[in-house]
Order: structure tokens, then sequence, then C-alpha cells
């Protein structure tokens, strides 16, 4: 099952909370929305982790168990300590759609960098549909042969088995590698001495 468990109370009727205590919402399937809290220490402790938000988790209230997506986490302006959660209850095995971040690796070694290009990024994240307990960390492009003018698109990335990017309709665009404005502005100052000569 998942890496992080997160032990929960159920509040009784909303509002603040236990100063030590992150209320939170759990929502979805068949059943009615219930408040929650959890002890903002172990919620700290998870957070930090980096795999709370948009993994599979499981919720443990007393001896019942029940896997979950962290759908939403909110923070305060000032302190940055987390005042509110929103989680998801799933089937660990059924499918949900969810936005994965987007890594971009290689970029040094490419010939693209050796040229005076740079990587223009379109999207950071991908929404996907993929069974809650084979979401991945991050989708992956490699960007070792990428030259200047290649445009990247989602069939370029390589998704986990049974999973699939839930825009359909079009091989949508996830980056493009470009000439940078330093190498181009470079380029015209070569142009506008060369004419000068």
């Amino acid at each position: 099952m998942a890496e992080i468990i997160l032990n929960v109370d159920v509040r009784q009727g909303t509002g603040t909370g236990g100063a030590r205590a992150v209320p939170g919402i759990l929502y979805g399937g068949e059943q009615a929305p219930v408040a929650i809290s959890v002890n903002e220490k172990d919620f700290k402790k998870s957070l930090y982790t980096g795999k709370l938000l948009g993994h599979l988790v499981t919720l443990k209230y007393g001896e019942e168990t029940q896997p979950v997506i962290a759908k939403d986490i909110q923070f305060d302006p000032v302190s940055d300590r987390p005042v509110h959660f929103d989680l998801l209850r799933v089937d660990a095995k059924g499918e949900i759609k969810i936005s994965v971040p987007v890594h971009f690796k290689n970029a040094d070694e490419a010939p693209f960098s050796r040229q005076g290009g740079s990587l223009e990024v379109v999207r950071h994240e991908v929404e996907i549909a993929v069974r809650a307990d084979k979401i991945p960390e991050e989708l992956v492009v490699d960007l070792t042969n990428s030259q200047i003018g290649d445009t990247i698109r989602m069939s370029d990335i390589k998704l986990p088995k049974d999973a699939s990017a839930t825009i359909t309709d079009r091989d949508f665009v996830i980056a493009t590698v470009k000439v940078s404005s330093a190498a181009q502005s470079e380029a015209a100052d070569e142009a506008a001495a060369a004419a000068e000569a």
C-alpha cells in the first residue's frame, strides 16, 4: 500500500480545531464529507517527505484504514504552517485523474545547450488517468538529443503501463527548444558588425 500513514481524528463540528492539529476534510466516494484533523507534527513529517500531495496515502482512524489522495494543502502566508488539507477517498486499484509534474533531464548534455538554445516549458505538469496505486512520482523527458527547433509533445513522454493523458484529442506541446534571447542578440550584433564592415 502507501508509504505514508496519516492517523486522523474526526472533528466534532468545524472550526479552527486544536492548536497542535491541522484540520482537514475527507470527501469522495459514496460517503458524505467528514471533518478530520491530524497532529501537526505528524502532518509536517509526512509533508516533508515530498510524497504526501498527489500520492496514495493510507488514512488510519482507530483500527480502520482507507486509501486516500491528498488533493490540496493550504498554508499560512506568514508562518508557512499547514492550516487545512483536503483528502479524496479512492479505491487503490481504481483509476483516478491526477496532475503529475514533468521533469526534464540531460539539458546540459543536449546539443541545443551548446548551440545557445534554451528550453521553453509550456506545461510543468500533465493530468493523467492512472490507477491510484501506480501514480508516478514524475513524468520524465530526456533532452539528450534535443536540437534547436525541436518540439516536445505528450507522445514523447513514456507513461506507466495502463496510464494515459486525459487530453486525448491532440498530441499537445510540453516544451519547445528555441534560440535563447542572449544568443539571438549576439547573432544580431555580429550581423550588424558584418554589415558595417
